[in-house]
């Protein structure tokens, strides 16, 4: 059994905390929240992007079949769709859109230099 670190862990390390806990401070994202943080919410749903999930279900049954997932990075226990539903609805969407900001600012100098195989001339 692989006993390094799982692929999605090293993907998460990469969003640093700090930056996180500001945009969501910005947008008063946790308040009034008891258990899954806005932290847990992005973990899931980054591990159902990542995973190719297609529902709320799909997800559920995912993460909750993963003790390791379930147990401390995502959630605190078993993560129910009701939870995943309503963090969706009611979270300030601007919280991610301030992240997403953040980590295209940090990997467009990574790769200005690269080739991306597109031909953007010729598009229409």
């Amino acid at each position: 059994m692989n006993q390094g670190r799982m692929v999605f862990a090293q993907l998460m390390e990469r969003v640093h905390r700090e930056d996180f806990r500001r945009c969501v401070e910005r947008y008063e994202g946790d308040r009034k929240v008891r258990g899954f943080s806005c932290r847990n919410q992005f973990l899931a749903m980054a591990f159902a992007q990542l995973t190719y999930r297609e529902s709320l279900r799909d997800i559920q049954a995912c993460l909750n079949s993963w003790p390791r997932l379930s147990t401390g990075s995502v959630s605190g226990g078993g993560v129910a769709r009701s939870t995943l539903a309503e963090a969706n609805e009611s979270r300030d969407w601007r919280i991610y859109a301030d992240l997403a900001r953040k980590l295209i600012g940090k990997a467009r100098p990574l790769y200005a230099d690269e080739d991306l195989g597109l031909d953007l001339e010729a598009t229409v």
